[in-house]
């Protein structure tokens, strides 16, 4: 990282077209990077009442996190996996989604991108109620399931109620139905010519169409991670769950 006061001394623009991390970063402080392009993020820290110093250690923490790979949460109980899932939920909900509405409301589009934006601005509201409504669904039916079936395991039921759990709603079914959000990005995909730009293109264009690339990777990564763990995870506690429950019932 560059000395303190130089870096302080830079415009904004610059600093977040060197490195587009720090417009997230920004606005996690609640400093929309479009507004202030030519200040310098001296000025601009000041006027929001942040400190500098605040805004390095953020943008080094978020250039050092890393995410657990398959294998880690594969190795891992399936509480863990679900932990993680959740965590991912509500970075989604709370970070990304509002950072990448925050733009797309904001900005101020070019002549040439005006018909782009104007679009945007009607499908991404629509895609993040539909995202929301999915993420509910998947906590209330799927992540509740996977309790239940411990609470079963852990013996929390009679034998008679836990057969009627495990019989009803079986995981395998959850499984079929789950929707792969790649789908509900594909208007946006097609809107913005799979995110391609000119390197002529405005800054705050640049880093949107980022973005938004940014946020589709980690929906596939985050659906492939639900189909090739979770529920493999899932199915398989809830059979074993299903052949003790039906032993202990043919032996007593």
């Amino acid at each position: 990282m560059r000395a303190e006061n130089d870096f302080n001394k830079n415009l904004v623009g610059d600093l977040v077209s060197e490195n587009y991390v720090f417009a997230a970063v920004l606005h996690y402080f609640g400093i929309s990077f479009y507004q202030y392009p030519t200040q310098s993020l001296e000025e601009v820290c000041k006027k929001h009442k942040v400190h500098p110093n605040q805004l390095i250690t953020e943008l080094e923490a978020w250039a050092a996190r890393k995410d657990p790979s398959n294998e880690e949460l594969y190795l891992n109980p399936i509480e863990v996996l679900v932990a993680y899932l959740k965590q991912k939920h509500y970075y989604f909900v709370r970070q990304e989604l509002p950072f990448l509405a925050n733009i797309i409301s904001g900005i101020k589009a070019e002549p040439e991108y005006a018909s782009i934006m104007s679009d945007l601005r009607i499908m991404f509201p629509l895609f993040v109620e539909d995202f929301i409504h999915h993420i509910h669904e998947e906590e209330s039916r799927l992540f509740k399931r996977i309790e239940l079936l411990q609470d079963v395991e852990q013996g929390h039921y009679s034998l008679l109620d836990a057969l009627t759990i495990l019989e009803r709603d079986p995981i395998h079914l959850l499984a079929d139905a789950h929707e792969v959000h790649d789908d509900e990005m594909e208007g946006i995909r097609k809107l913005t010519s799979e995110y391609t730009l000119s390197e002529e293109a405005p800054l705050t264009m640049k880093v949107l169409y980022h973005e938004l690339q940014n946020f589709e990777r980690e929906l596939r990564i985050h659906a492939q991670i639900e189909d090739d763990l979770l529920f493999p995870k899932a199915i398989q506690l809830e059979r074993e769950a299903l052949r003790k429950i039906r032993n202990k019932i043919k032996t007593n």
